[in-house]
Protein backbone atom coordinates (compact mmCIF):
# COMPACT_ATOMS: atom_id res chain seq x y z
CA UNK A 1 0.00 0.00 0.00
CA UNK A 2 1.30 3.26 -1.03
CA UNK A 3 2.00 6.12 1.51
CA UNK A 4 -1.83 8.11 1.52
CA UNK A 5 -1.78 11.87 1.66
CA UNK A 6 -3.93 14.59 2.77
CA UNK A 7 -3.83 18.21 1.73
CA UNK A 8 -5.08 20.66 4.23
CA UNK A 9 -5.55 23.84 5.13
CA UNK A 10 -7.06 25.06 8.74
CA UNK A 11 -9.88 27.23 8.90
CA UNK A 12 -8.70 28.91 11.42
CA UNK A 13 -5.22 30.34 9.28
CA UNK A 14 -5.26 32.53 6.62
CA UNK A 15 -5.86 30.74 3.10
CA UNK A 16 -2.46 30.50 0.88
CA UNK A 17 -1.66 31.91 -1.92
CA UNK A 18 -0.09 28.88 -3.84
CA UNK A 19 0.90 26.48 -1.17
CA UNK A 20 -0.99 23.59 1.56
CA UNK A 21 -0.16 24.65 5.21
CA UNK A 22 -0.66 20.66 6.31
CA UNK A 23 0.51 18.05 4.39
CA UNK A 24 0.28 14.32 6.17
CA UNK A 25 1.51 11.12 4.86
CA UNK A 26 0.49 8.07 6.25
CA UNK A 27 0.99 4.72 5.60
CA UNK A 28 4.28 2.59 4.15
CA UNK A 29 6.47 4.71 2.20
CA UNK A 30 9.84 6.49 0.91
CA UNK A 31 11.00 9.72 1.83
CA UNK A 32 12.83 11.74 -0.69
CA UNK A 33 14.49 14.41 -0.26
CA UNK A 34 16.03 16.71 -3.29
CA UNK A 35 18.82 19.23 -2.35
CA UNK A 36 18.64 22.49 -3.69
CA UNK A 37 18.07 23.30 -7.24
CA UNK A 38 19.84 25.91 -8.65
CA UNK A 39 19.03 27.29 -12.43
CA UNK A 40 22.04 25.39 -13.92
CA UNK A 41 22.24 23.88 -17.00
CA UNK A 42 23.79 20.45 -17.35
CA UNK A 43 27.45 21.67 -18.10
CA UNK A 44 26.74 23.98 -14.23
CA UNK A 45 26.88 27.32 -16.19
CA UNK A 46 23.34 29.49 -15.21
CA UNK A 47 20.80 29.63 -17.88
CA UNK A 48 19.79 32.61 -19.51
CA UNK A 49 21.01 36.11 -19.61
CA UNK A 50 22.36 37.82 -16.63
CA UNK A 51 19.79 38.82 -14.13
CA UNK A 52 17.06 36.46 -16.00
CA UNK A 53 14.94 35.65 -13.28
CA UNK A 54 12.22 33.17 -15.31
CA UNK A 55 15.46 31.40 -16.89
CA UNK A 56 16.27 30.53 -13.84
CA UNK A 57 13.18 29.51 -12.04
CA UNK A 58 12.13 27.30 -15.14
CA UNK A 59 15.47 25.77 -15.66
CA UNK A 60 15.48 24.65 -11.14
CA UNK A 61 12.01 23.12 -11.62
CA UNK A 62 13.61 21.64 -14.77
CA UNK A 63 16.01 20.11 -12.45
CA UNK A 64 13.81 19.30 -10.00
CA UNK A 65 11.49 17.32 -11.94
CA UNK A 66 14.75 15.48 -13.64
CA UNK A 67 15.81 14.72 -9.75
CA UNK A 68 12.48 13.61 -8.77
CA UNK A 69 12.29 11.44 -12.21
CA UNK A 70 15.34 9.67 -11.12
CA UNK A 71 13.73 7.59 -8.26
CA UNK A 72 10.17 7.25 -10.20
CA UNK A 73 8.36 10.60 -8.99
CA UNK A 74 6.21 13.44 -10.35
CA UNK A 75 5.46 17.02 -8.63
CA UNK A 76 2.85 15.26 -7.37
CA UNK A 77 4.77 13.34 -5.22
CA UNK A 78 6.13 16.59 -3.46
CA UNK A 79 4.76 17.23 0.05
CA UNK A 80 6.95 20.05 0.68
CA UNK A 81 9.29 22.95 -1.20
CA UNK A 82 11.29 25.27 0.42
CA UNK A 83 12.20 28.41 -2.10
CA UNK A 84 15.32 31.17 -1.37
CA UNK A 85 15.22 33.99 -3.79
CA UNK A 86 17.50 36.88 -3.55
CA UNK A 87 14.97 39.64 -4.65
CA UNK A 88 11.79 38.98 -3.02
CA UNK A 89 9.78 41.86 -4.17
CA UNK A 90 10.70 41.91 -7.76
CA UNK A 91 10.83 38.13 -8.40
CA UNK A 92 7.98 36.90 -6.32
CA UNK A 93 5.43 37.02 -8.56
CA UNK A 94 7.67 35.31 -11.71
CA UNK A 95 8.29 32.95 -8.79
CA UNK A 96 5.04 31.69 -8.36
CA UNK A 97 3.82 32.01 -12.35
CA UNK A 98 6.69 29.43 -12.77
CA UNK A 99 6.30 27.01 -9.73
CA UNK A 100 2.38 26.83 -10.98
CA UNK A 101 3.20 25.53 -14.13
CA UNK A 102 4.87 22.59 -12.59
CA UNK A 103 2.81 21.71 -9.55
CA UNK A 104 -0.70 20.72 -9.30
CA UNK A 105 -2.83 23.58 -7.86
CA UNK A 106 -5.28 21.92 -6.44
CA UNK A 107 -3.39 20.24 -4.24
CA UNK A 108 0.18 22.18 -3.91
CA UNK A 109 2.46 20.96 -1.18
CA UNK A 110 3.39 22.89 2.06
CA UNK A 111 5.92 25.69 1.25
CA UNK A 112 8.54 28.10 3.14
CA UNK A 113 9.87 30.89 0.35
CA UNK A 114 12.44 33.38 2.13
CA UNK A 115 14.20 36.43 0.77
CA UNK A 116 18.73 35.88 1.38
CA UNK A 117 20.92 38.00 0.46
CA UNK A 118 23.08 35.42 -1.74
CA UNK A 119 23.05 31.70 -2.70
CA UNK A 120 26.42 30.02 -2.99
CA UNK A 121 27.12 30.52 -6.62
CA UNK A 122 27.55 33.34 -8.23
CA UNK A 123 24.79 34.73 -10.40
CA UNK A 124 22.06 32.41 -8.96
CA UNK A 125 18.99 34.06 -8.32
CA UNK A 126 16.70 31.40 -6.77
CA UNK A 127 17.33 28.25 -5.35
CA UNK A 128 14.75 25.55 -4.20
CA UNK A 129 14.61 22.11 -2.57
CA UNK A 130 12.18 19.41 -2.08
CA UNK A 131 10.78 16.40 -0.29
CA UNK A 132 8.82 13.77 -2.00
CA UNK A 133 6.65 11.09 -0.29
CA UNK A 134 6.86 7.38 -2.41
CA UNK A 135 5.71 3.87 -2.21
CA UNK A 136 7.91 1.68 -0.27
CA UNK A 137 10.60 -0.22 -2.65
CA UNK A 138 9.13 -3.46 -2.09
CA UNK A 139 5.94 -2.54 -3.05
CA UNK A 140 7.27 -1.03 -6.09
CA UNK A 141 8.91 -3.97 -7.25
CA UNK A 142 6.13 -5.81 -6.70
CA UNK A 143 3.81 -3.89 -8.83
CA UNK A 144 6.76 -4.18 -11.36
CA UNK A 145 7.07 -7.56 -11.34
CA UNK A 146 3.53 -8.35 -11.61
CA UNK A 147 3.08 -6.00 -14.50
CA UNK A 148 6.64 -7.67 -15.88
CA UNK A 149 4.54 -11.45 -15.57
CA UNK A 150 1.36 -9.95 -16.86
CA UNK A 151 3.04 -8.77 -20.10
CA UNK A 152 4.91 -11.89 -20.29
CA UNK A 153 1.70 -14.24 -20.06
CA UNK A 154 -0.07 -12.18 -22.39
CA UNK A 155 2.82 -12.08 -25.12
CA UNK A 156 2.83 -16.15 -24.87
CA UNK A 157 -1.08 -16.17 -25.20
CA UNK A 158 -0.85 -14.08 -28.45
CA UNK A 159 2.28 -15.89 -29.52
CA UNK A 160 0.32 -19.25 -28.74
CA UNK A 161 -2.72 -18.08 -30.78
CA UNK A 162 -0.66 -17.26 -34.27
CA UNK A 163 1.16 -20.62 -34.07
CA UNK A 164 -0.37 -22.98 -36.42
CA UNK A 165 -1.51 -26.11 -35.20
CA UNK A 166 0.34 -28.62 -37.44
CA UNK A 167 -2.21 -31.71 -38.06
CA UNK A 168 -0.79 -35.42 -37.35
CA UNK A 169 -1.55 -37.50 -40.56
CA UNK A 170 -4.12 -40.00 -40.57
CA UNK A 171 -3.27 -43.51 -39.13
CA UNK A 172 -3.86 -45.99 -41.54
CA UNK A 173 -6.32 -49.25 -40.72
CA UNK A 174 -4.94 -52.02 -40.61
CA UNK A 175 -6.77 -55.03 -42.01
Amino acid sequence: MAAQLRFLNPRTISKPPGYTHVVEATGPGRIVYIAGQLGLDVGGKVVGQAGDFRAQAIQTFENLKAALAEVGATFNDVVKINNYLTDLPAHLPIFREVRDMYLDKSKPPASTTIQISALAREGALLETEAIAILPAVAERNAAASRRASAKTASAKKRAAAKKPTKKKPAKKKRR
